[in-house]
């Protein structure tokens, strides 16, 4: 992006954008260095050095830089220890870490560390981010209701938080305190109820801080009245804060409890910013993709710029970056005037901004964490899976009782347990872990056909991932599952993911190979393990291509059904299954008149250990007529088929084109000659290819490839057959 288009490209609209995202910066940017330990200025400073570098050298499009939720535990928790008990070098300590650890982002980004992201199980990051809003909840609701001493394990916070109530109310000292904090609460639980676009203009947090401000004022403002909140819960702001700096402390640079605090903020920060891009690349209404590790060197470069300053972490920030799309940003050019507004706010506000007590800024905060561990959580959860629920639970109370980083660890090594338990296969996870599963080629039509094998779960998801993201998303992509034996909910989600980029895009992303895997509930993101690992499949646990099916039926008042069907005697005297063993049939689509019938069918050709299990989707004809035996192709597509060396070649001389496109095959060439009219073949060369056979007893064959056909692949084989066996139906007539 160049400098002219950076501030051209809607340039009102940034600006507007970048103010309404500042109002909500500001008092979470203080609201998060409180809770943090450090400074309150060190989250505004974080917001507005990560606005500036990232905004000028990031990756992203509509993105927000600043302080993040998700380091607020892991930043109180350095201070903690590395200060043991002086609050302020703990501070100038964790400075230096987070400088390390911005640089070591930034180097990790050249080695494309946006890889990292898919080493870690969705439902473990969930059970990590729950525990950190339960975390930051447990500190926060103490100061809300005016007690600052509070301290303890987050257990022991959340259990002594009736203790801190009743203090509220008994101690005259705290209650103007209290009252500002659970006034403060109840505007962000109700500020989304009030339905008024002119109070929606200005955020929750910003209303809290304006009315903190208006509130003191009155209070200055009446001779002789003193403010009712001390100076001990007012938000303090140096006399110079842009000029003069504090400098972090390095002496502890080898120090092994500082060696895991830079290692605990580079992982967090990490995973939230790549979470955070995701999020919002799917919000961008101009559907643009995020270059990530650009993006996450320049996140790097500001977290170190803002330790030297006295800032915290500059990570993405998903909720900030909504509310930025939401206000129609087009460009980074937000992100940069969201920093210029806080620098603003700071220089010309900074007498106001001390009038905020801190039991204001601690309920917003306990806001934050009940969203991030809200019982809605759970039972998203659940509904994706009990298993999921299970590594979710493990992960969030492993975090809780020890550390955020053993509390990942947990949750990853759970996750491969439950995999292994579920496939009752740990074979197939150890032998495969370094074997490349992934296998692609081009379709005739130009789709790119991924084969997925042995098994798909986030610690093999990159392979996948990285063939996927070098596809244009305007193209056409078939992921295909059928030899893969089980595929996890992290892969899962994040083909869900793909799909609707591919949409928005205008391309075409579609998965199959999955109907014939259990899984443990109807929802998409639900992890799926091959039949043989089951006795059974749930019929609620549909796949959401048969869901697709069954709706493209229902409108073609066709009856569905996935069952499996083992009466395939229809199939016995077509050609093509005189040398392939049928299985069985499933995902069966029959109209009322019993003439179409749709069906994936299961198969093999060879034997022993040349035995090829092969997949299809086939729709079968009974067009109650005498149709001699043929088999109709495009050129070379058979050749390797023996059996049809037997059958003689027909030639059209007037329809050379027809000739030139398709292989027609049979023995009885004055029959097929006198069913191929003009209109016939003149059909054929004006529809699609695919593979027709006839069985002689008026029974016609239809295949596209030897896979699942996906659902647009469904719609256009069965248009092709109603209109095939209409023509077909008038030909015979007219003789």
């Amino acid at each position: 992006m160049t400098l002219k288009t950076f501030f051209n490209d809607n340039l009102a609209k940034n600006i507007f954008a970048g103010l309404v995202v500042s109002l909500i910066a500001l008092p979470l940017g203080l609201g998060l260095a409180l809770a943090s330990g450090a400074p309150p200025v060190a989250g505004v400073i974080a917001a507005i050095v990560g606005g500036i570098v990232v905004s000028i050298l990031g990756g992203s499009h509509v993105t927000i830089a600043g302080p993040g939720n998700g380091l607020v535990v892991a930043v109180l928790g350095a201070i903690t220890v590395l200060g043991q008990g002086d609050i302020y070098q703990g501070y100038l300590y964790t400075l230096a870490a987070i400088i390390i650890s911005g640089a070591f982002i930034a180097i990790l980004a050249f080695v494309n560390l946006g890889k990292l992201s898919n080493f870690f199980p969705g439902s473990a990051i969930q059970g990590m981010l729950a525990a950190i809003g339960i975390i930051i909840l447990s500190k926060q609701f103490h100061i809300m209701v005016g007690n600052l001493e509070a301290s303890g394990s987050p257990l022991e916070l959340l259990l002594s938080i009736p203790k801190s109530v009743i203090s509220c109310f008994t101690d005259s000292s705290k209650h103007a305190a209290g009252i500002a904090g659970v006034s403060s609460l109840l505007i962000m639980v109700f500020y989304s109820r009030i339905r008024n676009k002119y109070f929606q203009l200005v955020p929750a947090p910003m209303w809290i801080v304006l009315i903190s401000i208006a509130l003191a004022k009155i209070y200055e403002s009446r001779a002789g009245v003193v403010h009712p909140i001390s100076e001990e819960y007012l938000v303090s702001i140096p006399d110079n804060v842009l000029s003069s700096f504090p400098r972090p402390d390095f002496s502890k640079v080898l120090n092994a409890d500082f060696l895991m605090a830079v290692f605990t903020i580079t992982l967090i920060a990490s995973i939230e910013s790549l979470l955070s891009i995701k999020a919002i690349d799917k919000l961008d209404p101009r559907r643009r993709q995020s270059q990530v590790n650009k993006d996450l060197k320049a996140l790097g470069l500001a977290t170190v710029i803002s330790g030297f300053l006295g800032g915290l972490n500059v990570v993405t920030v998903i909720a900030r970056s909504s509310v930025n799309v939401n206000n129609n940003a087009s460009n980074r050019s937000a992100n940069f005037f969201h920093a210029a507004f806080l620098v603003v706010f700071i220089l010309l506000f900074k007498e106001q901004l001390e009038y905020i007590p801190f039991p204001a800024l601690a309920a917003i905060l306990v806001y934050t964490g009940y969203k991030l561990a809200s019982p809605a959580i759970l039972k998203k959860i659940s509904d994706i899976g009990r298993e999921q629920l299970l590594i979710f639970l493990v992960t969030l109370v492993t975090t809780l009782l020890t550390s955020l980083i053993i509390g990942i660890a947990t949750g990853i090594v759970t996750t491969i347990l439950v995999h292994a338990v579920l496939t009752k296969n740990v074979k197939l996870f150890f032998h495969n872990f370094t074997t490349d599963n992934i296998e692609t080629f081009n379709e005739e039509d130009g789709k790119l056909h991924i084969t997925v094998k042995h098994f798909s779960s986030f610690v093999n998801f990159f392979r996948l991932k990285s063939v996927i993201d070098k596809v244009k998303t305007s193209d056409r992509v078939v992921v295909d599952f059928l030899q893969c034996q089980f595929v996890d909910h992290t892969v899962m989600e994040n083909l869900w993911d793909y799909e609707q980029i591919f949409d928005k895009n205008g391309g075409e992303f579609e998965v199959v190979g999955l109907d014939l895997h259990s899984a443990e509930s109807s929802h998409p993101f639900a992890l799926r393990r091959a039949l043989k690992f089951v006795p059974f499949v749930k019929t609620e646990s549909q796949t959401k291509r048969q869901r697709a099916i069954a709706e493209f039926m229902e409108d073609k008042n066709w009856n569905f059904s996935i069952a499996n069907d083992y009466h395939m005697f229809f199939l016995r005297d077509f050609d093509y299954f005189k040398t392939r063993q049928v299985d069985h049939l499933y995902n069966i689509g029959q109209d009322k008149k019993k003439v179409f019938k749709l069906f994936d069918i299961e198969y093999s050709e060879g034997a022993f250990i040349l035995e090829e299990e092969l997949h299809a989707t086939m729709l079968y004809i009974n067009t109650g007529k005498k149709i001699p035996a043929f088999t109709l192709d495009k050129g070379d597509f058979y050749e390797r088929i023996q059996y049809l060396s037997a059958y003689k070649e027909i030639k059209f001389k007037s329809f050379r084109d027809f000739a030139r496109r398709f292989t027609l095959r049979g023995e009885n060439i004055r029959g097929i000659r006198r069913f191929f009219t003009d209109e016939l073949v003149l059909f054929f060369e004006s529809n699609n290819y695919y593979h027709l056979e006839s069985n002689g007893k008026g029974g016609l064959l239809i295949m596209d490839k030897e896979r699942h056909s996906g659902v647009g692949e469904i719609k256009g084989m069965v248009d092709f057959g109603i209109r095939l066996a209409a023509l077909i139906e008038k030909e015979h007539k007219q003789k």
